[in-house]
């Protein structure tokens, strides 16, 4: 009997990092299930923790009590990864550049960074507690 692959996935992290090790298993599953090519894995994995990190600890203040939705969908090449925390937001056109030589020494502000080079659309709303992820399997 063949299964089909997963086409739409919702789960609820709690917000304490230790649950990021969710991302990596969901992932995992849509590897599996699409037989993606592991050039896709990388950018996959690091762009989408990065967006559940940030969620986590800048959106709900690492606040137990409070979780951040992850919801996976999947339409023809694209595979969707869209991530809400209940946060206050934030002004996303507004975000440091790492880059710049004032910001290469800090510790932080490199998520969006990488979500955006590592995925091929990335997608800002609700004042920036939601935020979409796509990647598209050439």
């Amino acid at each position: 009997m063949t299964v089909a692959p997963l086409e739409s996935k919702k789960i609820q992290l709690r917000s304490s990092v230790e649950h990021i090790t969710e991302v990596e298993d969901l992932i995992n599953v849509i590897f599996e299930d699409y037989e993606l090519s592991p050039d896709y894995y990388g950018n996959m994995l690091v762009a989408l923790s990065e967006a559940v990190n940030n969620a986590i600890v800048h959106g709900n203040k690492l606040d137990d009590n409070k979780f951040v939705d992850l919801e996976f969908m999947h339409k023809g090449d694209e595979y969707f990864f869209t991530i809400t925390d209940s946060g206050r937001g934030f002004d996303y056109n507004h975000v440091p550049d790492p880059t710049s030589p004032e910001n290469i020494e800090k510790p932080d502000g490199r998520g969006i960074f990488l979500m955006k080079n590592l995925a091929d659309r990335v997608t800002f709303s609700d004042e920036g507690r939601t935020v979409e992820l796509v990647f598209k399997a050439y």
